[in-house]
């Protein structure tokens, strides 16, 4: 015996309020009003999650755009305000470079953060509307997270270094500093490489991931120290004297006045070697101003023991111990 099956029809038909049932009493379709919700309904909701996902990126971007955007004047980014700056103003032109820089760089932080998190949460949204479990997607997820990090921990580790570093302002674009492997200025900061220059002009490029410590000359203050050699014979007393009065000639000139912040200090002997007794000299001054301040001393002193008498030993005139730039 043939029958005909027919399918029953859907149960939504029979509820006005429903989008099935519009659907229905339009097109008179069972299958089209049933189907209704994967046909209409599941791809308006998967196309209003994408277009909200991008119109709050959208927004994000702007807002981070603004709060770090260079004011006029080289005032601080309102992004960098709450956090501490140790740049000295007397670089000029390299603190606005160097806020720049590091607003910039934190910012293309914040933006990638905020992309992934508002990407991520709206393909969430849209498997979900897809029917699917999340579950062993996210699971997939965590294992592959896990390989790539251990693949890729180097370049993680650059990473964080590069944000820890830009948040606590270790160093920046114009600071001298030494970093183990190089010294020089610094000329550009990212989140995996810092770039500076030496004394040649050599170019080096650091992972942020590999910097182990940091010493950085031109935060806060300086000191310039010089040593002056002086003969067996010499009255040191006397030398000290000279020499005291011939800094503090020097510290108040035209040249040095704007870079030194303190009188200079007499400390006395350093050092008796076989050839001269050491007499060291110091003077706090400006960041990065020291070995300027150290050269220019360097020949009033000379020039001031030559005029009072004193003969040179066999020695030669003597730096600080730290490598001149």
């Amino acid at each position: 015996m043939n029958a005909v099956l027919s399918a029953s029809p859907p149960p939504c038909i029979s509820d006005p309020s429903t989008f099935c049932s519009q659907v229905y009493s339009v097109t008179g379709n069972e299958w089209l009003a049933g189907s209704a919700g994967w046909l209409v309904t599941k791809p308006l909701r998967i196309i209003l999650i994408v277009v909200i996902a991008f119109l709050v990126r959208y927004l994000t971007r702007r807002m981070i755009d603004r709060v770090t955007r260079l004011p006029s004047g080289g005032k601080l980014p309102a992004l960098l305000r709450p956090l501490r700056e140790r740049a000295p103003e007397m670089l000029g032109p390299a603190v606005l470079e160097r806020r720049r820089q590091r607003a910039k760089t934190i910012g293309s932080v914040l933006k990638s953060m905020a992309t992934l998190i508002i990407y991520g949460t709206a393909f969430c949204l849209v498997v979900g509307e897809l029917g699917y479990d999340l579950a062993p997607l996210i699971a997939s997820a965590g294992i592959v997270g896990v390989a790539l990090g251990f693949g890729a921990q180097n370049l993680v580790k650059d990473f964080l270094s590069g944000i820890f570093m830009m948040i606590e302002d270790q160093y920046g674009v114009g600071d001298v500093v030494d970093i183990g492997e190089a010294t020089g200025t610094v000329e550009a900061v990212g989140l995996r490489i810092t770039t500076l220059r030496d004394l040649q002009g050599t170019v080096w490029y650091v992972r942020n991931g590999e910097v182990l410590r940091v010493g950085n000359s031109s935060q806060g203050f300086a000191v310039a120290v010089v040593d002056v050699p002086l003969g067996y014979s010499a009255d040191v007393d006397r030398a000290s004297h000279v020499l005291a009065e011939a800094a503090t000639k020097a510290a108040e000139s035209e040249a040095l006045a704007a870079l030194v912040l303190e009188p200079p200090e007499m400390l006395g002997v350093e050092k008796v070697t076989p050839e001269s007794i050491q007499l060291r000299l110091t003077v706090k001054v400006r960041p990065g101003k020291q070995w300027a301040v150290q050269r220019a001393l360097r020949g009033q002193l000379l020039r001031a023991l030559e005029d009072a008498g004193f003969e040179p030993p066999l020695g030669r005139f003597l730096s600080s111990p730290s490598v001149d730039k």
